[in-house]
């Protein structure tokens, strides 16, 4: 249970961190789709104005509706990363819709994760833990095992019940009845009891070495869960602190990208260039704007990883399951359930 909560968190997190990012680019794509327009109509007016050719426009005109053609694309993943989140938290679309309005940036994650001590850390996770119960439950098999290869010995022994009127124990009395429980039939008998399964020794030990070996094989098996979650937290750790310092770049690279698109149509209304200097710069621009909301999305989702490979999430359960009222009064009104299901 507290592997799927693990992994249901993560997923609901990492689907959320994907509609922000979505819905930011969507943004960025309408603003560069506007900035288009602005210098498609730079173009209409100076080519009525005898001042550039027809191609200019046209240029104009391509770089806008190329433009405009990725919005539909980026409402799809959108939408679709919506669908998903819904699924997660079994709520209808529309009532996702309500939820997710008003604030649409990325979530920030820190620029700093204190992770503490690994090993401490990684025993959270619900696979390590019960990899390493099971390894200590078959250990303990391997004694209950071994306990059968010597003779026990019971000081209280044992206490029986025998006829004494020989072997016709089911002779009948006069009136019928049965003389077995008579009092005068009976006698108890009771003392220590010795027993050595000595003649199965070859069984016992071949099923010592059995369990012996499961032994080994689970220990190899909580080695290498071990391994590999120690792998899991720092494949995120790399993945957040690159995504980081790639920000940090394609942030100042969007800066200067935004600041050549400006100086490029400076000119171009001036005359000093030609336009194609001008589409250059505004495709740069939004190829880049694009990159640079990914990677922040990247951010957010390396640090979910993160988390969620050093056993995140379960905790909050608190040793008590998720049922909602709602759901407890149904199943309350089908079935008597007691005091289990009491709020």
């Amino acid at each position: 249970y507290d592997d799927f909560l693990v992994s249901l968190l993560a997923e609901v997190e990492n689907a959320y961190v994907i509609i922000r990012t979505f819905e930011k680019r969507i943004q960025l794509a309408q603003e560069n789709v506007d900035l288009q327009k602005r210098s498609l109509r730079i173009t209409e007016v100076r080519f009525q104005n005898g001042a550039t050719t027809e191609l200019d426009v046209q240029q104009a005109k391509t770089l806008l509706r190329n433009t405009q053609a990725t919005i539909p694309q980026l409402q799809t993943g959108d939408r679709q990363a919506r669908h998903a989140l819904s699924t997660l938290l079994g709520k209808p679309p529309s009532e996702l819709n309500n939820i997710l309005a008003g604030v649409n940036e990325i979530p920030v994650a820190p620029s700093e994760v204190a992770t503490g001590i690994p090993a401490e850390l990684l025993r959270r996770r619900p696979d390590i833990r019960r990899a390493e119960l099971e390894a200590a439950s078959q250990s303990a098999l391997i004694g209950v095992a071994k306990a059968d290869l010597y003779p026990s010995f019971s000081l209280f022994g044992s206490l029986g019940l025998r006829s004494s009127g020989g072997t016709d124990l089911t002779r009948t009395g006069k009136d019928g009845a049965d003389e077995l429980f008579e009092g005068d039939s009976l006698e108890f008998f009771g003392g220590p009891a010795f027993s050595w399964n000595i003649f199965n020794y070859g069984r016992i030990k071949n099923q010592v070495r059995v369990q012996d070996a499961r032994f080994q094989q689970l220990i190899v098996n909580y080695q290498d869960t071990v391994l590999r979650a120690a792998r899991e937290v720092e494949d995120a750790m790399v993945g957040f602190l690159r995504a980081q310092e790639t920000e940090v770049f394609l942030s100042e690279s969007v800066d200067a990208a935004e600041r050549s698109v400006e100086l490029a149509l400076l000119q171009y209304r001036d005359g000093v260039t030609d336009y194609q200097r001008v589409i250059d710069t505004q495709t740069s621009l939004v190829g880049q704007q694009d990159i640079w909301t990914q990677t922040r999305g990247d951010i957010s989702s390396n640090l979910i990883a993160m988390y969620r490979a050093l056993g995140g999430g379960w905790q909050i359960r608190e040793n008590n399951d998720y049922v909602t009222d709602e759901t407890k009064d149904t199943m309350r009104e089908r079935t008597d359930w007691g005091k289990i299901l009491a709020k």
